[in-house]
C-alpha cells in the first residue's frame, strides 16, 4: 500500500510513510510521547495533537477515517484530530 493515514478515535491509528522523511520524524516525535497499542486507549495530549497535525501536513497520500471509510482532507484531518472528545 502506498503512503496514507489512517484515523479513528480522534488519533493515529494505522499509518504507511514510505520514504517520506518528514512524515517519519513527526510520527517518532509523537510516539515518544507515549503511544498506547490501541487507538480507543490513547489520550492525546495538546502536544502529541501537535505533532500528529505537523505529520497529517507532511503526508503525501490519502488519510482515512478508519470509522466510516471516508477520505479526509488535510484540513479535515486536523480538526477532528484537534477536536475529538471522548
Amino acid at each position: 500500500m502506498s503512503e496514507h493515514l489512517l484515523l479513528k478515535w480522534g488519533t493515529l491509528k494505522g499509518w504507511d510513510f514510505g520514504d517520506n522523511d518528514k512524515a517519519r520524524e513527526a510520527a517518532v516525535r509523537y510516539a515518544e510521547m507515549g503511544m498506547s497499542v490501541s487507538a480507543m486507549a490513547q489520550s492525546d495530549t495538546q502536544d502529541q495533537k501537535q505533532a500528529l497535525c505537523d505529520l497529517i501536513d507532511a503526508i503525501n497520500g490519502p488519510i482515512t477515517n478508519d470509522w466510516s471509510g471516508e477520505k479526509m482532507t488535510k484540513d479535515e484531518a486536523k480538526k477532528y484530530v484537534l477536536e475529538y472528545d471522548r
